[in-house]
């Protein structure tokens, strides 16, 4: 129904005296709780000489949106829901009087309405909220999708996201069950003793990460800031502080790309546990993983795009320079290999080191046939300039990321607690890069707390948003981020 079709029963409803953005209406149950009374309806005695029986239910008073509208003579039956499910409601003439007859043809679909009384079933054996009285609570001014056809274009979806959370099947379970994902995070990480902190989003110096950050600007100190792009540095400042199992779960800003696996803002878990290292961070992992597959309600095995992927610890382990070989029949040792099988790919290889081409190729060739999921071990150090390094195998970082369907979900480190040698590759990190660069300025206030002794830790970063999609079988981030970024209108 249009706009003005709509404005004229809204007067109509302000002429009967009704507010038509309503208020407060207490002790209404969730439809789902009073779906599950049912139980309750019972077959009695008609009372008269016929013999027979008929139905005497419980007393119910539920709120919802209309999402169904049917008329048959003095009879309007409604299709009600709340988040909780749908119930269909019947409203005869003779039943709720005239004064609610008069309400009810003011309803469209998409109007927020409350219903008192008698749960039921209809002769068809629908279970049905026989009204007996009606609340007005709020009026839907614009029509609402097609009941068959919903929101089908995915960028409209997410733009008009609460039309998509109304009528998209399938979305607001996804969203429910990224807050259990989230709910069971905190409840492993409390049960493995570490402590939740907040810590600042806007940052002096961008660090933590090898990102392009946003930058801002405070005007009460005419100084740029720079909001986070990473959790790292102030917790282990925490570390330093005695804070030894600590963690934050909140989001992290990078200006960089958009796709099906990046938003510009992400929701990152960062925990740090002193005299732990990355093996501790991997059963840690494992754990969080299984504990939110519980949560949701699902076994071990998921599906996602068609693959059937299986969360049964422990995971496999395999080595960087293993897989790397494996997969491009280049030794990794091999300089010459490496630049040749680079250039075969179209990468750019001059001035690089040959880590970092290695690294490239890696991503490539390497990662997206890592089926997982699968803990990739030992990173070369050069490109890990805040991760121990291997004892007796300095060229080696003692990191591992875990993939799972050629996407990375979790980064983690033995910490690099020597402050000299964390000093020293910073300045080696920032090499190069101009004066004026946002990336280019060294946190010498964190090499400070390192001076002052920061335990041996191990630390974890996982990307809460790409373990959603895998836990619940969406295949772009922007399905599990309730707002992603889009182009303006």
């Amino acid at each position: 129904m249009h706009e003005a079709a709509r404005r004229d029963k809204l007067r109509k409803l302000v002429e009967l005296g009704y507010d038509p953005w309503g208020g407060r209406f207490d002790n209404h149950q969730p439809i789902g709780q009073i779906r599950q009374r049912e139980g309750e309806i019972q077959r009695v005695p008609a009372g008269d000489v016929s013999g027979q029986e008929i139905e005497q239910g419980p007393r119910v008073r539920a709120a919802g949106r209309i999402f169904l509208q049917r008329k048959a003579g003095k009879l309007v039956f409604l299709d009600l829901r709340d988040w909780t499910g749908r119930i269909q409601v019947l409203i005869g003439r003779r039943q709720v009087g005239e004064e609610y007859w008069a309400l009810a043809e003011c309803f469209d679909l998409g109007d927020i309405v409350g219903v008192e009384g008698e749960l039921k079933h209809t002769n068809t054996g629908e279970l049905t909220i026989f009204a007996e009285r009606l609340v007005f609570l709020t009026k839907s001014l614009w029509p609402h999708p097609d009941k068959h056809h919903g929101l089908t274009d995915p960028e409209l979806r997410q733009r008009l996201r609460y039309l998509d959370l109304l009528y998209t099947e399938g979305v607001w379970e996804r969203f429910r069950r990224r807050t259990q994902i989230v709910h069971s995070i905190r409840q492993t990480m409390a049960r493995n003793g570490f402590v939740e902190v907040e810590g600042p989003t806007l940052h002096a110096i961008a660090g933590g990460a090898a990102a392009r950050p946003f930058v801002t600007h405070l005007n009460a100190l005419d100084i740029d800031l720079y909001l986070r792009i990473a959790l790292e540095l102030h917790l282990k400042r925490l570390l330093v502080g005695g804070i030894e199992r600590v963690y934050e779960l909140g989001r992290v800003y990078r200006n960089e790309g958009i796709s099906p696996r990046h938003n510009p803002e992400f929701t990152m878990l960062e925990a740090y546990q002193a005299y732990g290292d990355y093996h501790t961070m991997m059963d840690l992992t494992e754990e969080l993983v299984c504990a939110a597959l519980e949560a949701t309600g699902q076994g071990r095995q998921v599906t996602w795009g068609g693959a059937v992927l299986d969360f049964t610890p422990p995971f496999a382990r395999r080595s960087y320079d293993e897989l790397f070989a494996e997969h491009t029949g280049v030794r990794p040792d091999d300089e010459h290999g490496v630049r040749a099988c680079a250039e075969r790919l179209g990468l750019e290889t001059a001035g690089k080191h040959t880590d970092v081409i290695k690294s490239e190729v890696f991503e490539e060739l390497v990662e997206p046939r890592l089926a997982g999921p699968v803990f990739v071990l030992d990173y070369p150090a050069s490109i890990c300039p805040l991760t121990k390094r291997k004892r007796g195998r300095p060229e080696v970082a003692e990191r591992f990321e875990l993939f799972v369907q050629g996407m990375e979900i979790a980064n983690a480190y033995t910490e690099l607690n020597d402050p000299d040698l964390q000093e020293e590759l910073f300045r080696t990190q920032l090499a190069g890069l101009k004066e004026e660069d946002s990336m280019a300025r060294m946190d010498h206030d964190f090499v400070r707390a390192l001076r002052y002794g920061m335990p041996p830790a191990g630390g974890l970063g996982i990307g809460i948003d790409r373990l959603v999609m895998l836990l619940t079988g969406a295949q772009s981030i922007r399905e599990v981020i309730l707002f992603p970024l889009l182009r303006p209108e």
